[in-house]
């Protein structure tokens, strides 16, 4: 009896040994490990470079801090890969960190891990020779994961990133890597004007006593129609015909006037006060630049092609203002080419433009005849940063020409200023601007004054004092969603230096062909990445500038640039920029102020896949029942209570004005 339980016993023992070595199998089967290098990389997004596995994004062995691995993803900033998992991974595994070829350098980045749009994982900022640090994030349940290396707050530069040792662990199946989404088609949301008159623009405008006053009223509906002004301060005259006001103010004071418009449809009516003072730029320039377009290209042909542009278009009857040249209208020291070449300045010391430009004069009278106004663009180097002459130990000679030739508005661009003068802090950044001011202020014409100088010093505490109207607060924008991204999105803490006469300026809009010189592209931004773009940059209270070929606008474009209660939100008079009031993930939330007691908000989705965006009356300060209007399609939502909750496609933005209740 006891032999055969003994037998028993270990029957059972050595099956239940089988069992568990069966079971523990399985478990190490299930549980596979797979390379991140293994995958198919090129679907991998970045900014600069080319992505490659098991090597730096220059080709190298990777390294970070030191420590060196054998295999990984080398990418750059800004950079994104999504990976499709389908709820099967347990686990993703990694060291990060800048690549040690970089040692020594600048690189700031950051690395994010999230699953189906909420963030499971970030690294915090980290900076060449930093040691790498750990990644290990549960993915239980996720189904896309999007590994997301962003620059740390500044520009690329340097920005090499490594996914070291990066690994996922497979309950079952294969990860695999998904290609971005093809792009969205370009859907018009802008309603088409009507016949009918409608008065669009600012209600508020600036100038100088004495000077030359010029302003086009921006009017929508059939032609021929008829203008009329009550109230115009004495020194002005409006031409009946065209819209167009000019003369002088030469008494200080506030004078309210009454616009109207009529054509055989009706009659339009709007209140508008002109502020005769100290402060012009009340509301953020709109214009159009030349620079994102033909760059060392320009010719004044092309700058009076883009006036005729301007008013065929219908533009001019959306407020749109300025055109201005950019670089390469002076000559050009170091180029052969002998439409650039000339003598540097005449006999007085007075600058003289390069044979592409044979009458500025002429050009800025061509540019005022079509009821806009004229700028241009100089630094306070010796060069520019094409090459060509500064105003360097010439400010006041070069501001008075400028007055002389009847131009509005003036870029001044840091260039080689650095080369001849050497320094640090704010007053070393204060002093080329406070000298130009001086300069401009010794003429008789109110000259919009733009600091381009990126955003050194913290420029936007100190812009408004030095007597800029607007200031560069970034590097240059490119037509990329990385880029613009980083322009717009970095503005939130700046909203407090933003406001009527002096503006935060992010940069001019990468929308219609762009190109940086004669060979010219459709914008690689999508169509809701365009859509974030105007609305962002709205909402910032930027200036507008238009840096496309103006001869070449198709209808969608045209649409972006001609939405009048988007562009009001930047022409809003209360001058209050937007900051961020909510962020969970790749969502965000910006509001801003508006004069008549409402708010203009964004819901922004800078994720890869669609995401429901929610503004909660707490973010944003307010109370209550809440009428919602959608800006770009100028169609009321409904009245809500608590929350506005929408959904935002990728790359997106629902833009609305939330207004209590009456």
């Amino acid at each position: 009896m006891n032999c055969t339980i003994n037998v028993l016993s270990k029957t059972k023992f050595y099956f239940a040994c089988l069992l568990s070595i069966f079971i523990f199998s399985r478990a190490a089967l299930a549980d596979q490990t797979v390379l991140l290098s293994s995958l198919d990389l090129t679907n991998t997004q970045q900014e600069w470079g080319d992505p490659h596995a098991d090597k730096s994004v220059d080709g190298h062995g990777l390294s970070i801090g030191g420590r060196k691995f054998d295999n990984g993803l080398g990418t750059h900033a800004t950079s994104y890969l999504r990976v499709q998992l389908d709820g099967n991974a347990k686990e993703f595994q990694a060291w990060v960190g800048v690549d040690d070829e970089e040692a020594g350098q600048p690189a700031m980045i950051t690395f994010s891990v999230i699953g189906d749009g909420k963030t499971l994982w970030q690294s915090g900022m980290i900076k060449s020779g930093d040691a790498a640090k750990q990644v290990d994030v549960d993915l239980s349940g996720v189904k896309k994961l999007l590994l997301f290396v962003n620059n740390g707050g500044d520009d690329i530069s340097f920005d090499h990133a490594d996914w070291a040792d990066a690994r996922f662990v497979m309950a079952q199946g294969a990860p695999e890597t998904l290609p971005p989404p093809p792009p969205e088609p370009a859907v018009i949301l802008t309603p088409p004007s009507g016949p009918e008159p409608e008065i669009h623009g600012p209600k508020v405008y600036g100038c100088r006593p004495g000077h030359p006053f010029l302003y086009t009223i921006p009017v929508t509906g059939d032609r021929p129609m008829k203008f009329s002004a009550k109230g115009l301060p004495h020194g002005l005259k409006l031409d009946t015909q065209t819209g167009s006001i000019t003369g002088t103010v030469n008494k200080r004071g506030e004078y309210l006037v009454t616009f109207r418009a009529k054509n055989k449809l009706g009659t339009a009516q709007k209140q508008f006060t002109i502020i005769c003072g100290d402060k012009i730029a009340l509301t953020p320039p709109m214009g159009w630049n030349s620079w994102n377009c033909f760059a060392s290209a320009v010719t004044e042909e092309k700058v009076k092609s883009a006036a005729d542009a301007m008013v065929s278009s219908g533009l001019i009857n959306h407020g749109w203002t300025y055109i201005n040249v950019d670089d390469f209208w002076q000559v050009n020291h170091a180029s052969s080419d002998p439409t650039l070449k000339g003598p540097y300045r005449d006999a007085q010391g007075r600058i003289l433009p390069n044979p592409r430009f044979p009458d500025m004069a002429g050009m800025a009278t061509y540019i005022h005849s079509k009821g806009l106004k004229a700028g241009l663009y100089s630094s306070p180097g010796p060069w520019t940063c094409g090459s060509c002459v500064g105003s360097w130990q010439h400010e006041q000679l070069d501001a008075q020409q400028y007055s002389d030739w009847s131009f509005d508005y003036l870029k001044y661009d840091w260039c080689s200023y650095g080369d001849v003068v050497q320094g640090s802090g704010v007053d070393y950044y204060r002093k080329p601007y406070q000298v130009m001011r001086a300069a401009l202020d010794n003429v008789p014409r109110d000259i919009v004054f733009s600091f381009c100088q990126y955003g050194m010093g913290d420029v936007w505490k100190w812009g408004a004092e030095t007597g800029g109207n607007s200031w560069r607060t970034t590097g240059d924008i490119t037509d990329t969603w990385q880029s613009m991204c980083r322009n717009g999105f970095s503005q939130s803490s700046h909203a407090p230096y933003g406001g009527p006469g002096h503006w935060n300026d992010p940069d001019m809009l990468i929308v219609g062909d762009v190109g940086w010189g004669p060979a010219l592209h459709p914008t690689r931004l999508t169509p809701n990445e365009q859509y974030t773009h105007i609305s962002l940059w709205c909402l910032l209270a930027s200036p507008l500038l238009i840096g496309c070929d103006m001869t070449k606008l198709d209808p969608f474009t045209l649409s972006l640039l001609s939405n009048d209660e988007v562009l009001a939100v930047d022409q809003d008079s209360l001058g209050h920029q937007a900051s961020r009031v909510s962020q969970d993930g790749f969502t965000e939330v910006w509001s801003r102020d508006m004069d008549d007691g409402s708010r203009a908000v964004g819901l922004f989705n800078r994720g890869e896949d669609d995401q429901t965006v929610t503004a909660t009356w707490s973010a944003l300060g307010i109370s209550g029942q809440q009428t919602v209007r959608d800006l770009w399609r100028q169609k009321d939502l409904g009245t809500f209570d608590n929350e506005f909750s929408t959904t935002v496609p990728r790359h997106g933005v629902v833009l609305v004005k939330i207004t209590p209740l009456k």
